[in-house]
């Protein structure tokens, strides 16, 4: 055979090769969430749940855990982030092995009391965890996951708003961030949440990537 044929066929072969590999990885990898490839530490905790228990860092352990920071006044954001993550419940703790949880951490521990996070969370799903704590807690915990809150209005007027990433961080069975699942918004005049089919996908992508 022609050594140039040779040559030629070599080089087709390898890019070939190369694209076809780049493609199934490409398939592999989450589409729309950001997958740390070196999980990132989470500075040690201790926040509060709905039942009045500690849940600190080892409350992450052997688990998968979806963190949002919200509040129960949350006129859209929240309750659409709590339905679309009970809609896909079932289906992330079968992917997982029943090792899934989902945390919403309130930005307004003024107004959201044990007790009424604890009838905001089970109208959800009474599996779900809702978590306080005092600002000097939250602030840095919320910076530890990389996420911001703020309340930019006068507290006095009980009706406040209070700014809060629509951002949903993972963390893995380590107590690690694992990824950061974005609001997915084609149209600016909606509401900033995440979509549950498109954030299914990408999870079980991340779970499998993860898996010795």
């Amino acid at each position: 055979m022609n050594k140039l044929l040779i040559i030629i066929l070599a080089v087709a072969s390898a890019a070939i090769g190369a694209f076809v590999y780049q493609k199934h990885f490409n398939n592999q990898q989450p589409e729309h969430a950001l997958l740390y490839q070196q999980p990132r530490t989470i500075a040690n905790f201790e926040l509060t749940d709905h039942n009045g228990n500690s849940f600190a860092n080892e409350q992450l352990l052997g688990k998968w855990t979806l963190f949002f920071f919200g509040y129960t006044s949350c006129p859209d954001v929240c309750p659409v982030t709590l339905q679309e993550l009970n809609y896909i419940y079932p289906q992330l703790k079968e992917i997982t092995q029943n090792n899934m949880q989902v945390a919403l951490v309130t930005a307004d521990p003024k107004r959201d009391t044990q007790q009424k996070l604890n009838s905001y969370i089970r109208y959800f799903n009474e599996e779900f965890v809702a978590l306080r704590a005092g600002h000097e807690v939250l602030f840095p915990f919320a910076r530890s996951l990389g996420l911001m809150y703020g309340i930019v209005e006068d507290t006095s007027d009980e009706f406040y708003l209070v700014n809060h990433s629509a951002s949903i961080i993972l963390t893995n069975p380590n107590g690690q961030i694992q990824a950061i699942f974005k609001p997915v918004q084609t149209d600016p005049l909606a509401i900033p949440s995440i979509d549950s089919e498109i954030m299914l996908k990408d999870f079980e992508k991340i779970y499998q990537l993860t898996q010795p």
